[in-house]
């Protein structure tokens, strides 16, 4: 008889060993979901703060961008040089004023070099305007001459009538 209440004995006590597991187990599973729901909480309280500030960040932001990228470009219409600042506090330092005179023409001269160029960019594009355009009406007429012939040409290479 002995035999037989040993295994329900044990029977009992892993019974007993599983309820205190799941009691355990749901007791963790509680924790954890009170955890996961402050930290949503968390979440939605930042979520709300940065959809009320960032507006107003980007806004300053591509400003302070924009400013900082902004260049003031002398006008060179006639050719002359532009005249030197007329800042009273540049030449009072003796020999640097001379220094910062000549960095401020050397960028003058590259951003006239960099203008001269744009414009020569510019007229170069317009003057091969008229030859873009005559190749493309040839191709276009190459295409419509394709429209009527009777041969099979395939749907992507066919112009839509508008």
């Amino acid at each position: 008889m002995d035999n037989e209440a040993q295994p329900i004995e044990s029977i009992r006590t892993t019974a007993e060993d599983r309820r205190i597991h799941q009691r355990d187990g749901q007791a963790d599973e509680e924790d954890d979901l009170r955890r996961l729901e402050e930290e949503v909480k968390e979440m939605a309280q930042k979520l709300m703060h940065y959809r009320s500030t960032l507006s107003n960040h980007l806004k300053s932001t591509l400003t302070s961008i924009l400013a900082a990228q902004r260049q003031e470009l002398p006008l060179f219409d006639d050719g002359s040089e532009p005249e030197p600042s007329k800042d009273p506090n540049s030449g009072s330092h003796g020999d640097s004023g001379e220094e910062g005179m000549s960095m401020a023409d050397d960028k003058d001269h590259e951003i006239a070099n960099k203008i001269q160029l744009l414009k020569d960019k510019i007229s170069s594009n317009v003057s091969a305007m008229p030859i873009v355009l005559k190749r493309m009406n040839e191709c276009i007429s190459r295409i419509d001459k394709l429209n009527s012939c009777n041969g099979t040409i395939h749907p992507a290479f066919k112009r839509k009538k508008s």
